[in-house]
């Protein structure tokens, strides 16, 4: 079956848990693309999948849905082909939109049993950890994975326990002024590159890390 070599390692009850789980995640690019991968296969029940943007050729060094026969498509549609071809069984919907004021109030955060923050914009991070913990569900939030090179340097701990991550320290800021100071996040102790560019440059394996260690803090929270 499927799922045996999951349930030799955690057990019958913990894979029903997942599978009845629903889980959303808000921003399906690097980061929150390694992230979806995980939980497909590890056997969630219904995945959300939030993005409005295409593959771009330039995703193809980070992304995994991207490869030259999928640049110009919608990240969601892509996405979902690929979690259905991983496991049939999940329920799949996709919003085809960038997360933010206009959209907010069309999303029920309190049926999701987790949520992955995985989005770029500090405003529409900010206002999804405003509204998840109104809802009171379960979110998890990851930091830059820009400009890092170091494998071994991201660590999970709550958003007041950061440092040098650029992105944490403005996300520190927005959070405190809402007095959430106990968000779980995954960041790098890594210093970033400086680099002449303004565009952040990124390896392949950076955002690929801290999306599966989002997926595995999840998944350990389902099912404990």
């Amino acid at each position: 079956m499927q799922f045996d070599r999951t349930e030799m390692l955690i057990g019958k009850e913990a894979v029903k848990k997942l599978q009845n789980s629903h889980v959303a995640v808000f921003g399906i690019g690097g980061v929150g693309g390694f992230a979806v991968e995980a939980l497909a296969r590890a056997g969630i029940g219904q995945i959300d999948i939030i993005d409005f943007d295409t593959v771009d050729v330039t995703n193809i060094n980070r992304q995994i849905i991207a490869t030259h026969s999928t640049v110009g498509k919608k990240k969601v549609d892509v996405f979902k082909k690929r979690i259905l071809d991983i496991n049939p069984n999940c329920k799949v919907e996709t919003f085809d939109v960038f997360y933010d004021e206009s959209n907010a109030n069309n999303f029920n955060l309190s049926k999701y049993d987790y949520i992955v923050d995985a989005i770029d914009s500090v405003k529409s991070k900010t206002l999804l950890i405003k509204n998840a913990y109104a809802s009171n569900t379960k979110i998890i939030s990851a930091m830059g994975a820009g400009n890092k090179l170091s494998a071994t340097s991201f660590e999970v701990c709550t958003i007041s326990k950061t440092s040098v991550c650029p992105l944490a320290r403005v996300m520190r800021k927005q959070l405190k002024d809402l007095n959430i100071t106990d968000l779980k996040v995954v960041y790098s102790k890594e210093s970033p590159v400086v680099t002449e560019s303004n565009i952040t440059g990124s390896m392949p394996y950076a955002p690929g890390i801290m999306g599966l260690i989002i997926a595995s803090e999840v998944i350990n929270d389902l099912i404990k």
